[in-house]
């Protein structure tokens, strides 16, 4: 049997995969393989800052610990979790009311109630908490309890995907509210209500997870699970291919050598994923627009996608893929050099030692930071600093680590990677609302643009679809003529995993990948191939 690439059931009709048994690392097959199939390695590029669903952690959904009152399918359909059914909506999109299930316990023992969910929210709401999620629960104006199984929401005003926003994991109050959640030991010992329960997280290393004894949905056939933490993607194929692993994320060039693997099999995830260039405003040489103008011209995307990704993937023209219904028609921009050369010309960016330009004594040099061992976002940045050399402007390519890269982002560029699935308000507005330049990894390009700003709250207070087709419409050309980011591709996700299990698909995935997203989403609902 040959590998096969099993494109995102989002983007087509959910599957089952039928798959043949192979060994699993470090054992044979045959009457093993059952017992080998109850416990899995993946190994994965990264791992969070915080396990704590009130710091942001699994906000949009597919945390293994955690259930949010609401969760989404294969398709990305919403669908009932703690909440016995999609919410009862009035007073014209300000209330939703929700249902919780009966006998839900978290992993402790202790049974799940409505003030637990209130407890959360209002939680990460309270500006003493330092949330990610704050902003994208703007709307939110108050939560309350209606006995131990009802919870409410009022809203500032309509908010038209508030539901998806409900996939927030819930956690227990008597277990965080007794702690300050920025620095209490639930950030590393969570208790959820999900399918599984952390045993140890080793930092940098490791998180491994047993079966949750109390789960509400049932025992899951995978007994154990290990995210194995490998930041290197050589390594992680390396250690894929020795049998260390069961299955890995991988860039497509690496992931193109376990092809002929008869026992693996690549599974592929359609993504809003993004790849961009943050250009802040406040660099001596990208704070000028002609140059953010130029290497938007200048950069070749569609080689990008052929070169590095293999063809897994699609330029990237703005934020959104151009296959979402938001997308603004008539924005692509071909590869266009001589344009790129114009604007510079025009600008006063004339030609000067070393073929490097140059303004009013200031050369067009500026360093452009990618995290280091990811080799995707390497050969993104080096193809970026070669196109840009065609047009004068030099472009320094470092690798670095984030605790190196964070402090740095206000003033130099980052080779970014971005993108949330659903509603474009989801996306849109941590990537570009100047209200949020330097909070954590939101807006990292500090890009502060009235109109866009406008049209982002725009978007976000409106029911009409008009409407808010209008704003993101506007916000996607605003971006072509005054770039605060370089976007250069949608990438595609791939996953190699040995042929052990029935049940896998792919969902249509947001930038955060290979932790929560890929083949395991619902590892919970995996079968060992009988």
């Amino acid at each position: 049997m040959t590998t096969r690439r099993i494109r995102s059931a989002a983007a087509a009709a959910a599957f089952a995969a039928g798959v043949t048994a192979c060994s699993a690392p470090g054992g044979g097959t045959g009457d093993g393989d059952a017992e080998a199939a109850e416990s899995v390695v993946i190994g994965v590029g990264s791992e969070p800052d915080t396990l704590s669903p009130l710091l942001g952690y699994g906000k949009d959904g597919n945390s293994k610990i955690f259930d949010g009152l609401l969760a989404r399918d294969t398709d990305l359909k919403l669908k009932p979790a703690l909440a016995t059914a999609l919410p009862k909506i009035a007073d014209g999109g300000r209330t939703y009311t929700y249902t919780l299930r009966d006998g839900v316990k978290f992993s402790d023992g202790e049974p799940l109630t409505a003030q637990d969910v209130v407890y959360t929210y209002r939680t990460i709401l309270d500006a003493k908490t330092n949330s990610t999620a704050r902003s994208e629960l703007d709307a939110i104006e108050g939560v309350r309890a209606n006995g131990d199984d009802t919870v409410v929401f009022t809203l500032k005003y309509p908010y038209a995907p508030f539901a998806a926003r409900t996939v927030l994991p819930i956690v227990p109050e008597h277990v965080a509210g007794e702690q300050d959640p920025n620095t209490g030991d639930f950030n590393t010992k969570p208790v959820g209500t999900g399918p599984y329960v952390l045993t140890n997280w080793s930092k940098g290393e490791k998180l491994a997870f047993k079966a949750n004894p109390h789960y509400w949905g049932g025992k899951p056939a995978v007994k154990s699970f290990t995210m194995a933490v490998i930041a290197d993607d050589n390594v992680r194929a390396t250690r894929l291919r020795s049998g260390d692993l069961d299955g890995a994320v991988l860039p497509p060039n690496l992931a193109a050598t376990f092809e002929k693997d008869d026992g693996r099999r690549t599974y592929e995830a359609k993504s809003y994923d993004f790849r961009a260039v943050t250009l802040p405003t406040a660099g001596k040489v990208t704070g000028d627009r002609a140059i953010r103008q130029a290497l938007d011209a200048a950069v070749d995307r569609q080689a990008m996608v052929d070169k590095i990704l293999d063809g897994a993937g699609r330029p990237a023209y703005g934020p959104l893929p151009a296959d979402d219904p938001w997308y603004a028609r008539g924005i692509e921009r071909p590869h266009d050099l001589a344009k790129a050369e114009r604007i510079l010309d025009e600008a006063g960016w004339k030609q000067g030692s070393g073929g490097v330009r140059a303004k009013d004594g200031q050369r067009a040099s500026f360093t452009l930071y990618y995290p280091s061992g990811d080799k995707v976002r390497q050969d993104h940045a080096l193809a970026y600093a070669s196109d840009a050399k065609k047009a004068g402007i030099e472009v320094k390519v470092e690798g670095a680590t984030w605790e190196v890269i964070e402090p740095r982002m206000k003033s130099d560029a980052v080779m970014a990677g971005f993108g949330s699935v659903g509603d474009p308000d989801f996306g849109l507005y941590t990537l570009l609302h100047s209200s949020l330049a330097g909070d954590g990894f939101n807006n990292m390009a500090h890009y502060d643009n009235p109109a866009v700003d406008e049209a982002l709250d725009a978007g976000r207070r409106s029911q009409d679809p008009e409407v808010r087709g209008a704003a993101y419409e506007k916000i996607q050309k605003a971006l072509v003529e005054n770039p605060g980011y370089t976007f250069l591709t949608h990438i595609d996700h791939l996953y190699v995993l040995a042929d052990r299990w029935d049940g896998l698909t792919t969902q249509l995935e947001p930038h955060e990948h290979g932790f929560a997203s890929g083949p395991w989403w619902n590892i919970e609902d995996w079968q060992p191939k009988k």
